[in-house]
């Protein structure tokens, strides 16, 4: 069910694109409840996550590749290439430019899939904001792992059974194999009903990240990867307030209605952790 302002109201979608309309429907008809303050937040959210799933594809086809942290690279031009296999901005380049030149010159950047996920992110709400807004929020930018910049605000909930393209699943492998570490898991993009983009396995169904996940066991082991209950996206309403034409005095309380389901601020599909 989907409530705007607390009332169930008639919201015409006949000319918002088909994902948008699809995501709509199904949160329309979900026996959960989902709250928007206004129907600019709900639009909002299309749009952001049409973005998302774009930005998922194209990073797929960017030529980016994939690497542990010790072995993660990065152009020189944009990024330094921290210690621990980070990137961080350059002081003479903005984030806008930084995150752009990764779609633009993929060959040239390795990393883990945590990392790509947050790029993917960016780079969305980078597509749905204003350059010089963009740049304000996300300065000094540092990608690594789960760590991100406060103001992308993801949430965590539970309930993968009621996650929409744009949101982000974990599969996790809990026998994997002591010299693959780093296939513990996969973080991924959902695309579609039963569609996942993963840096450095690529577009699958959830049964094909599986069954890749599956290759990467302990030898003889029976014990199957699988998705798990986590979902994490953007706090869309608050990012709402720095879209062009953004209503501010509407949104700038930025009155955070739930799902009815608690959140949390903090990712589990890594082993490092955002603080």
């Amino acid at each position: 069910m989907i409530l705007i302002a607390g009332e169930e109201r008639t919201v015409d979608v006949s000319s918002w694109p088909q994902l948008a309309k699809d995501i709509y429907e199904q949160k329309r008809t979900s026996p959960r409840t989902y709250n928007y303050n206004s129907i600019y937040h709900l639009q909002f959210e299309m749009t952001l996550r049409i973005k998302i799933v774009e930005a998922a594809d194209a990073l797929d086809q960017s030529g980016v590749s994939f690497a542990t942290f010790e072995k993660s690279k990065c152009n020189d031009q944009y990024w330094k290439l921290t210690d621990e296999g980070g990137f961080q901005l350059k002081m003479a380049v903005t984030p806008a430019e930084g995150i752009r030149d990764i779609f633009r010159n993929g060959r040239q950047y390795s990393f883990e899939c945590a990392t790509a996920i947050v790029i993917v992110l960016y780079k969305a709400v980078l597509d749905v904001i204003q350059d010089h807004e963009f740049n304000r929020l996300f300065a000094n930018l540092l990608l690594y792992d789960w760590h991100y910049d406060s103001d992308l605000r993801l949430i965590q909930e539970q309930g993968s059974q009621y996650s929409y393209p744009g949101d982000i699943l974990y599969f996790k492998n809990p026998d994997v194999a002591p010299e693959t570490p780093q296939w513990q898991g996969e973080n991924a993009v959902k695309l579609d009903d039963d569609l996942y983009y993963g840096h450095g396995i690529g577009i699958l169904p959830a049964q094909g990240i599986i069954n890749r996940l599956n290759q990467l066991r302990r030898p003889g082991s029976v014990t199957s990867a699988y998705m798990t209950e986590q979902v994490v996206f953007p706090d869309f309403l608050y990012l709402s307030q720095f879209a062009p034409g953004a209503d501010r005095l509407h949104n700038i309380a930025l009155f955070h209605f739930t799902t009815g389901i608690p959140s949390i601020r903090v990712l589990i599909g890594s082993q490092r952790w955002h603080a």
